[in-house]
């Protein structure tokens, strides 16, 4: 069996984006790199499938790109992969009949000339604001699907940040050609190429250290391993770290970072049917909106056209329905469906994502907590010269991306590179 190799200079834990970019910009510069997975794939959150009667991907993570991205769009120009860009136009039912509407328009009209003395909930800052019902009700919808978070945990602060002038929430969002997994899939077979150790079904259980030095323990195939190098780069997703502790000694140098931030639960379903129903009444929408149903919001692939619809449901929406079977989720989603189509026939095919259920992500990505301020900085800095951290969670421009989590794993490499010791 192709167990891990016993000793490197660098132990990166995870091969979803941060762990990659990690290993790719340390291997560039000549170090000795093992990449620890316990799924049987690279990427992470991002997840890619094919159904059978498509031509194009299924995406049940990631799927777009976010504001400007440029660790993305850097990526996708290595793979050769063309960003397409994705039809915005909104169909919102209200009234039983559906309008037009601009999802993101309202969402940031409602933290427009917004400056907080004070942090406080989204929940609670939209409650002062002298707003119309229906521009509070699209800015509840996006902070629960666009960042996955509780509208009444949630940091205004931090929504305010995110959304206002410059913001990324009402800017264009591309989708990579054929899907994130082929872009990751290139990255993987690049660092293997060029001699990193890539070992999948490796599950870390624990992580030992002391300055200048880690062992990291687990299990390949049921069999143990131990794997010891100078310095480890921990890619785990925020969930997971607030799980349990692998860490030996703890590491309560963390705690606070950990307790100011959550990891958002996100469930999609991705339903292909014979034919593309919704187009008889709606041929250019991209995005239709129900609030009220438990499945809010739902898309299609435009301007691929395909007989494709994704369900998606986060923040308190999702924490209703993890959990359940994916009988019981494919039908709350088909129900999501109907209630803006009545007339919806039954899909043909269906994939389930429950990220809060999935042991190695335990959500979906993650938010700032009201009070939050420096948690992200304070979970990416790296303890003894010896522990470094990257991941969505630990980057504070664009966490919650895929751009954000490349941004981190080549920051925490550098950080490597730049400690002025031989890693």
């Amino acid at each position: 069996m192709a167990v891990p190799p016993s000793q490197a200079q660098v132990v990166v834990v995870g091969a979803g984006a941060a762990g990659l970019a990690a290993a790719d910009a340390l291997s560039r510069a000549g170090c000795s790199v093992v990449v620890l997975e316990a799924r049987e794939r690279v990427g992470g959150r991002c997840f890619t499938r094919r159904m059978a009667g498509l031509d194009i991907p299924v995406e049940l993570g990631a799927e777009f790109l976010h504001g400007e991205a440029r660790s993305t769009h850097a990526l996708l120009r290595a793979a050769g992969v063309r960003a397409i860009d994705s039809s915005r136009e909104q169909r919102a039912l209200e009234r039983g009949r559906l309008r037009p509407v601009n999802g993101f328009a309202e969402a940031q009209r409602a933290v427009q000339g917004s400056a907080l003395e004070e942090d406080v909930s989204f929940h609670d800052f939209l409650r002062k604001r002298n707003l119309p019902e229906k521009t509070k009700a699209f800015a509840t919808l996006m902070v629960q699907g666009f960042d996955a978070a509780d509208p009444k945990r949630v940091s205004a602060r931090s929504i305010i940040d995110e959304w206002g002038e410059g913001g990324e929430l009402g800017a264009s969002q591309p989708r990579p050609q054929g899907g994130y997994g082929p872009v990751f899939d290139w990255l993987a077979r690049s660092l293997v190429a060029r001699g990193v150790a890539l070992r999948l079904q490796s599950a870390v259980q624990r992580i030992e250290w002391r300055r200048g030095a880690v062992t990291v323990r687990g299990r390949f195939l049921g069999e143990p391993f131990a794997v010891r190098a100078k310095r480890a780069i921990v890619t785990l997703p925020l969930g997971v770290l607030q799980a349990r502790s692998i860490f030996f000694p703890s590491l309560t140098a963390k705690n606070e970072a950990l307790k100011k931030l959550e990891s958002g639960p996100v469930i999609r379903v991705a339903m292909r049917f014979e034919k593309r129903f919704w187009e008889s009444r709606a041929p250019r929408v991209a995005f239709f909106h129900n609030p009220k149903a438990p499945f809010p919001t739902f898309w299609t692939p435009l301007p691929m056209r395909a007989p494709l619809l994704t369900a998606w449901a986060g923040g308190p929406k999702a924490t209703k329905l993890t959990g359940s079977s994916e009988k019981t989720l494919l039908a709350q989603a088909l129900a999501s469906v109907r209630s803006v189509f009545r007339d919806a026939p039954n899909p043909v095919a269906a994939y389930v994502q429950d990220w809060a259920q999935d042991a190695f992500a335990r959500g979906g990505y993650s938010y700032l907590l009201v009070g939050g301020e420096g948690a992200r900085e304070a979970l990416a800095a790296p303890v003894a010269d010896t522990l470094y951290f990257a991941g969505e969670a630990t980057d504070s421009e664009e966490a919650g991306t895929v751009a954000g989590a490349l941004r981190s794993g080549a920051r925490a490499a550098k950080e490597i590179l730049n400690s002025g010791t031989e890693p």
